[in-house]
């Protein structure tokens, strides 16, 4: 059994953990794990903060609302971070401020670069993941574990863009 003390858990044990997770998710509020939603319903909030009319959007109001997807969505990315941070702290695990495989891949070890394009790349991420109605954690975890075929091709597709993209960028000529 891992302990917390551990510098990483086998993929295999978390993995299982993970879906277990989606258990009490469905049993207790009817929905499925992800995170791409919890940053529609901070950002509409701190958005309707300053504009109130946002909230005559149904899309908006709908993620604002205080209803048990919502705020578990929330609190799913919140645990996650704190969880990360506490499990690096517990386990004594540290890492280079950017990654050499990073420095290899931008050909450069700028933090400012390296944040500049995670920045980029995860707003995209974000913004495919509320056209595809769901984030890779939602298709990939809970949709493909729900045999849903809109998943699975979305699960697909991301994998080959990944690639793609991947193929593509890190090429060296």
């Amino acid at each position: 059994m891992p302990s917390f003390l551990d510098k990483a858990w086998s993929p295999y044990v978390a993995g299982v953990v993970i879906g277990l997770l989606q258990i009490p998710a469905f049993l207790m509020i009817q929905t499925a794990l992800g995170a791409s939603s919890s940053f529609v319903t901070v950002g509409d909030t701190l958005a309707s903060w300053i504009d109130p009319s946002l909230l005559q959007i149904k899309y908006a109001a709908s993620h604002v609302a205080p209803t048990a997807k919502n705020l578990w969505q929330v609190a799913l990315v919140g645990g996650i971070a704190i969880g990360a941070f506490l499990s690096m702290k517990l386990s004594g695990a540290r890492r280079q401020p950017i990654s050499p495989i990073w420095s290899h891949a931008l050909g450069s070890s700028s933090a400012s670069l390296r944040y500049a394009v995670a920045f980029v790349a995860g707003f995209l991420m974000l913004f495919g993941a509320r056209i595809a109605d769901g984030c890779t954690s939602g298709h990939g975890v809970s949709g493909v574990a729900q045999l849903s075929v809109g998943s699975t091709v979305a699960v697909a597709a991301m994998f080959v863009g990944g690639i793609a993209t991947a193929t593509l960028l890190l090429r060296r000529i």
